[in-house]
């Protein structure tokens, strides 16, 4: 399950005043031909997001500017083919006490920058008076080398997954085959870009943003995915690193199984954490969550649209509703509907989660996800895996456990495998980097921030603990907003360990 694309609670340990950016060495430039690394940004007025970047909105408006930049299909063919990155900006209100740009990537994989950064941008208006407020849709995602693998019919098909899960052995030969052809489908429609969607592929991206924004340095505000992101980036340039926040942590130390299962485990707690808060028993709130869940398999909900809610769909509307505690009064409302036997709010959130507009039509979040993350990834799974995993994701959570792990095998047949089955991270050399876990987060458990920090290296890794709910804590936590402030602005990296109530 991918992240929620809100980039968004006293503390131990004192501030220390650090230079984290903009002295030392200069940057180390890749070698890249002139007609990239010379190129000049033709930023203009943005137009809405497109149906690619999730649609359903309005030109972002004042101050808002968009551009494309080019950059090689293959960086170890810099001379070779390219592509189109698209970009958006606001630029800094305090000119004289500019830093530089910073950059966003708000997760995924498969979320688009240019669209999420103007919602977002209330949360970061502090931020915004030194810096440029810079974001981008990342290689394969909505308007950079757009990924496209169905067509709306028949994601709305994948996402409702009306047959549900596998009892029989029928049923599993015939999910196993449904997944490959959706593979299919992926290579028959984007297949010469697959090869090169990768992580690593997208922080030489950034690298070459860096140097055609005209910064000396990185400076970095990666969430969920976007960490792992921040932390390739920082083990392939760190000397270019500037100041880098990390929210929301991807553990880089687990592979698939290992991470599943912890993603089971968090948002288990999660929706114990909401069952708590709105006075029902987690244990028996999880039965009878998990009760109603397994009945749509035979009984999909109704709806006023006349679209059904599935067991797949009210199951990702319980997740959405899970990535903060702004929207648990949403869940309530979802779960009381669907005890009356319908489900229009499970299938809002559900659609919100699967970027569908009112008007059926699908961003390329879900595709670029895929793509992304089969491509880095070495693990391949069989049917035989998920029989041996399975107990342990039950057992963690009879809620959500199956369905995750019946996700094991969606990569097989995939035209572009990873080098390896965790991300490279260690980045020695590199300034301090903020990393942040949140206790209740569902989709990234708060041990990955820990072993984020140690993973990056001795005096890179700087470690803040929030205890809370929800995915991401800027915005939402004063204490962590506090603390990344004064460490993005004034460049005072905290004590590390540090903790937020």
């Amino acid at each position: 399950m991918s992240t929620h694309i809100r980039a968004a609670a006293l503390a131990a340990g004192a501030l220390a005043l650090v230079a984290v950016a903009g002295c030392g060495t200069g940057p180390k430039d890749e070698p890249r031909p002139e007609g990239l690394a010379g190129q000049r940004l033709d930023w203009s007025a943005c137009e809405a997001p497109t149906t690619a970047q999730g649609g359903g909105g309005t030109a972002p408006g004042k101050g808002w500017e968009c551009a494309t930049m080019k950059a090689p299909l293959d960086h170890a063919e810099p001379d070779g083919e390219t592509i189109d990155v698209a970009l958006i900006r606001k630029q800094a209100t305090d000119k004289d006490k500019r830093i530089g740009s910073l950059l966003y990537n708000f997760g995924g994989p498969g979320g688009s920058g240019v669209a999420t950064l103007p919602l977002a941008a209330a949360d970061y208006e502090k931020l915004n008076s030194r810096y440029d407020l810079v974001s981008f849709d990342p290689r394969g995602v909505g308007e950079s080398a757009t990924v496209h693998c169905v067509d709306d019919r028949e994601m709305d098909e994948v996402t409702a997954a009306k047959e549900g899960l596998p009892d029989t052995a029928a049923e599993e030969k015939r999910f196993l085959a449904e997944q490959r052809a959706y593979v299919q489908a992926c290579e028959e429609n984007s297949g010469k870009l697959l090869p090169h969607l990768t992580t690593e592929e997208t922080a030489r991206d950034m690298d070459l943003m860096r140097q055609v924004l005209g910064d000396d340095k990185l400076h970095y505000f990666g969430i969920s995915y976007g960490t792992e992101l921040g932390g390739v980036y920082a083990h392939l340039f760190p000397e270019n690193v500037g100041r880098a926040v990390l929210d929301a942590v991807v553990d880089p130390t687990k592979g698939t199984v290992e991470n599943a299962v912890a993603q089971t485990k968090g948002f288990q707690h999660a929706l114990e954490s909401y069952l708590e808060s709105a006075g029902e028993d987690p244990e028996r709130g999880t039965q009878e969550l998990a009760g109603l869940l397994e009945g749509l398999d035979t009984q999909p909900l109704s709806t006023a649209s006349g679209r059904e809610v599935t067991r797949n769909l009210a199951l990702t509307g319980v997740a959405s509703a899970l990535y903060s505690e702004e929207t648990w009064p949403y869940l309530s409302k979802a779960l009381q509907e669907a005890r009356s036997g319908t489900g229009d709010t499970l299938l809002l959130l559900a659609d919100v989660y699967n970027s569908r507009d009112p008007q059926g039509r699908y961003g390329n979040q879900q595709a670029a996800g895929a793509a992304i993350r089969c491509a880095d990834s070495s693990e391949r799974f069989t049917l035989a895996d998920v029989k041996k995993h399975l107990p342990v994701y039950e057992k963690e959570s009879p809620v959500f456990g199956e369905m995750l792990a019946w996700g094991l095998p969606s990569c097989n047949g995939w035209p572009a495998t990873g080098e390896r089955a965790t991300p490279e991270v260690g980045a020695k050399g590199a300034a301090p980097m903020l990393v942040i876990g949140n206790t209740g987060d569902p989709a990234t458990p708060v041990e990955g921030a820990e072993r984020m920090s140690k993973a990056l290296g001795e005096g890179v890794g700087v470690t803040l603990t929030v205890r809370g709910e929800g995915h991401g804590t800027y915005g939402v936590n004063d204490c962590a907003t506090r603390t990344v402030d004064a460490y993005l602005l004034d460049g005072k990296v905290p004590a590390d360990g540090k903790t937020c109530a």
